[in-house]
């Protein structure tokens, strides 16, 4: 058996020596690399060579990838690097790293074509000024054949240590069993689902509704299909910390009865595993990066010995050995079975797992929790926002070096207001001036950077990634996003216009379709997934893509629905139904105590009613959710929910207490949901509105950008009722329009209702 190894891959792990040092990044996008690429490939002679494909062999080692560009007339082989800032300042180490990398395509050129030397070149391309720089080295066969086999030796013990750990995994994925007696109710079907997508190479849309174990019923069967199908990794991702910790849950249980030896990594945001926030991540700032290289091969061992590598465990190996556990966790995600982690680390536009698995060829199955969240958090990966009180605040703060592109920045901002006559304002097109005064700026500050061994200011850094990720997502601007100006309001008697610009993406379908298909299969799946149609479109799920609604194990007489046919809940209908709001919540607790939720549009409205409450109903317990509720108040929170308590929590519709808890038995018996849920009506959302008129038909711009997504709230809110097959309880919907029958479509159809709310 072979193990293959991309020649990126090989040099980073043999050729990776020294600091960890980012101030030379960071390095241009993907899109700058592809054009700058390209650009040096199209000042090359007739017969230049692009985009060689290579490989070799040294025992059991197969290594291959594609050399940028090679000059038969030359006889000259070119890696290419593009980079912003100042070459000069590029730390010794990365130079070294490229090399590696070029020795390895000069031999594998040699072997494959019979040259006796080659001419080997680095060429760095400066995305800003798109001038070339060549290092240039001649090599012999022979040299470069012993360099090839020196970086396999240093490899090849670890390459037979992880195809000894595959075949082993393997096996033991043949022989596991599900890890409880018997699937539970709508479990089995959901698995077999998924067990079918990972063999079919197939995209799969999972309704499958709270309680039946969708965790461990799409774990499993994706992990039963990794033999058969040959996978490499299992990324499982989720929206909240939440569903990252019911999969490493799932995935323990699977470890502890008969996977064993599964590799398993949690993938935590950086700011969250960071030892020293108040450090720069290179070695003359930070201690953990200094040398991490160098200390790597040992924590990477050390940290392998463990099969599950969650957070604490991670952390541990890697202060152990000196070393920045964030980045440790990066380096770990080319060598576990299966990735626990955010939706960014697959979806995000520098997503690690997806560079990875592109890098290296793997065939991945990817698992997408609560999928219902994936639209509005990829529209918030590929949207920037920039602010530009923020930037003018910087023009006496700055250093002197960057007074003058940061104050180009303001002058082609305040262009921009010349022709503005709303408020709020969509632009036709990109401001491409400003869009070039913040690339040279970015640039600046990147020499800058590179140049202070204590990074930069807060406000400045804070500046300085605003404006470049603002830069990325120009480049990807077309029909699925908007362009807008808001003027913001004057300060004191300054008549200096300031704004807010925005780049919004309306449907990241069109980004998060080469991520999809770049997988052997993927499973999306929530308990609110409907209409179908809707996720289809907006997430980009590929042509052919399968659906299954895994049917509820819930029985109708556990729940009942109660409708109140004669209340309104619309924004200029709330202060006359606030009265007939608290009676319908004072009269079902006064008549069945216990533990209820109620779930409205606002805090404003929130707290007009528990006012009201508190003034008429002064028996009635209740608590509320607060703005800017800390973790600490929502644990609190929810902690009121006993076995044995009784009282109505107070939330807002779409918050943290609206999906993703977990209160089964006695602790939750009830909800009222006073509102549909639907999106405010305001000028942003009604550009949504019409932009998803023009490219999804007439009138699906309102069901797209209000309808469905309210009422997938409102299902998300109602399913904290019943948890469980012994569960019993009550569900109030107070406004009139849940009786109109494209609504009533929208909700679980194992429901039943009571058309009189106060029976």
């Amino acid at each position: 058996m072979s193990y293959r190894v991309a020649v990126r891959a090989l040099c980073e792990f043999t050729a990776k020596v020294g600091d960890l040092d980012l101030r030379f990044t960071p390095s241009p996008t993907a899109q700058e690399g592809i054009a700058g690429h390209a650009q040096v490939t199209a000042r090359r002679a007739e017969g230049y060579e692009r985009e060689v494909p290579l490989q070799g062999q040294y025992g059991q080692l197969t290594v291959r990838g594609r050399a940028d560009g090679y000059d038969p007339v030359r006889n000259r082989l070119e890696e290419i690097k593009t980079f912003r800032g100042g070459l000069e300042r590029q730390p010794s180490n990365h130079r070294q790293l490229h090399w590696a990398q070029v020795k390895i395509y000069g031999w594998l050129l040699c072997q494959v074509r019979q040259l006796a030397d080659v001419e080997l070149a680095l060429v760095y391309f400066d995305i800003v000024s798109h001038k070339e720089t060549l290092f240039i080295e001649r090599h012999t066969a022979q040299t470069l054949r012993s360099f090839f086999e020196i970086q396999c030796r240093a490899f090849i013990d670890w390459a037979e240590q992880e195809l000894a750990h595959r075949a082993a995994r393997d096996q033991m994925l043949v022989a596991l069993r599900f890890p409880h007696a018997d699937f539970r109710s709508g479990q089995r079907q959901l698995a077999e689902a998924v067990y079918k997508a990972a063999c079919t190479g197939t995209t799969l849309m999972a309704q499958a509704p709270t309680g039946i174990g969708k965790t461990l019923g799409t774990l499993f069967p994706q992990l039963k299909a990794f033999p058969s199908q040959q996978l490499d990794k299992l990324f499982f991702l989720a929206a909240k910390t939440s569903g990252r910790q019911l999969a490493l849950d799932a995935l323990q249980t699977l470890q502890r009865n008969g996977a064993g030896s599964l590799r398993v990594l949690e993938l935590i945001a950086r700011d969250k595993a960071c030892e020293h926030p108040d450090k720069a991540c290179h070695g003359d700032s930070c201690p953990l990066a200094k040398g991490f290289y160098d200390r790597l091969p040992a924590a990477r061992a050390a940290a392998l010995q463990h099969c599950m590598l969650d957070q604490a465990t991670l952390r541990d190996v890697a202060l152990a050995h000196q070393v920045c556990p964030y980045y440790l966790s990066q380096e770990l995600a080319r060598w576990v079975d299966a990735v626990v982690g955010d939706y960014n680390y697959y979806f995000d536009l520098s997503a690690l797992l997806y560079g990875l698995t592109l890098n290296n060829d793997w065939r991945v199955g990817v698992l997408v929790d609560e999928a219902h969240n994936l639209l509005e958090r990829a529209r918030g990966m590929y949207s920037a926002e920039l602010d530009q009180r923020a930037f003018a605040a910087l023009g006496s703060k700055a250093p002197q070096s960057l007074k003058r592109p940061l104050g180009r920045v303001q002058r082609c901002w305040n262009e921009l207001h010349r022709e503005q006559i709303a408020v709020y304002q969509v632009q036709p097109e990109l401001p491409i001036k400003l869009i070039g005064a913040l690339q040279q700026a970015v640039s600046a500050i990147t020499d800058y950077l590179s140049e202070q061994p204590a990074g930069l200011d807060a406000e400045l850094q804070r500046a300085y990634f605003d404006a470049m990720h603002f830069c990325r997502v120009a480049e990807l601007f077309g029909e699925h996003s908007l362009f807008d100006v808001s003027l913001l309001p004057a300060a004191g008697r300054s008549k200096t216009k300031r704004s807010i610009l925005c780049l919004r993406n309306v449907v990241p379908g069109p980004f998060l379709a080469p991520r999809l298909e770049q997988a052997r299969s993927n499973v999306l799946f929530s308990a609110t997934l409907n209409p179908r149609r809707f996720y289809a479109d907006t997430l980009g799920l590929p042509a052919g893509s399968a659906w299954i609604e895994v049917e509820s194990p819930f029985q109708s007489d556990q729940l009942r629905v109660c409708l109140a046919k004669d209340v309104s809940t619309r924004y200029q209908h709330r202060h006359a139904s606030l009265g007939a709001v608290v009676e319908l919540i004072a009269q079902q607790y006064c008549d069945h105590p216990g533990n209820y939720l109620a779930f409205f549009s606002s805090f404003d409205y929130l707290q007009q009613v528990t006012a009201l409450l508190r003034e008429q109903y002064p028996e009635v317990p209740f608590w509320e959710q607060t703005r800017g509720m800390q973790e600490a108040a929502r644990s609190a929170f929810l902690d009121r929910f006993t076995e044995h308590s009784q009282g109505i929590g107070f939330a807002v519709l779409g918050g943290a207490f609206a999906e993703g808890i977990d209160l089964p038995g006695k602790r939750l018996i009830g909800a009222f949901i006073a509102t549909l849920g639907l999106p405010q009506v305001n000028p942003v959302n009604e550009q949504f509105k019409q932009r998803l008129d023009q490219l999804f038909g007439r009138g699906m711009g309102y069901d797209y950008t209000y309808l469905y997504p309210g009422l997938q709230k409102v299902v998300q809110a109602a399913g904290r009722v019943i948890r469980t097959q012994s569960d019993e309880g009550v569900v109030h919907l107070i406004d009139d329009r849940f009786g109109r029958p494209q609504v009533r479509r929208l909700l679980p159809n194992w429901w039943t209702f009571t058309a009189d709310s106060s029976n």
